[in-house]
């Protein structure tokens, strides 16, 4: 079960290297947003939660509207819904202040630039052109219109 159907919504403070907090969000539901400055390039949070294969991760984005599912190489895909640090509550946007690093089979959140306390996390989804396409609502100045890559 999602952590937004079981209410089970948290930021785990063994994978936050700085203070965050979940709350409503005007781009999609809840949304994390900093407590304390983040200086630019720095690891703010880990995304963490249960490694899954392909097949399964097709599975799960079948049987639910509400995934958190990163994929993380060839093979393997986080599912953040299950053991999730409340990265996976880190909305899309065009023009984000984060950017996903992978590294070493960890999947890390770091700072794009400066980031001030009260404004919302945020990352570029990414999602290929090539899966069916999702509206974006990030607001942002030079939105694309979409979450996916149009390239």
């Amino acid at each position: 079960m999602a952590p937004a159907e079981n209410g089970n919504r948290r930021i785990n403070p063994r994978y936050a290297c700085y203070g965050m907090r979940l709350a409503s969000s005007k781009i999609h539901r809840w949304g994390v947003y900093a407590t304390e400055f983040i200086p630019g390039n720095r690891k703010v949070i880990e995304y963490t939660g249960e490694r899954i294969s392909r097949r399964e991760t097709k599975r799960r984005a079948e049987a639910s509207d509400l995934i958190y599912l990163f994929t993380l190489d060839n093979y393997w895909t986080i599912d953040g819904s299950v053991g999730g640090s409340g990265a996976e509550y880190i909305n899309h946007s065009c023009d984000p202040n984060l950017v996903a690093r992978i590294l070493h089979s960890h999947i890390l959140y770091m700072s794009r630039r400066d980031i001030d306390p009260g404004e919302e996390l945020t990352v570029d989804y990414q999602f290929d052109k090539k899966v069916e396409r999702v509206p974006c609502r990030c607001g942002a100045v030079k939105c694309r219109g979409t979450i996916n890559l149009l390239h």
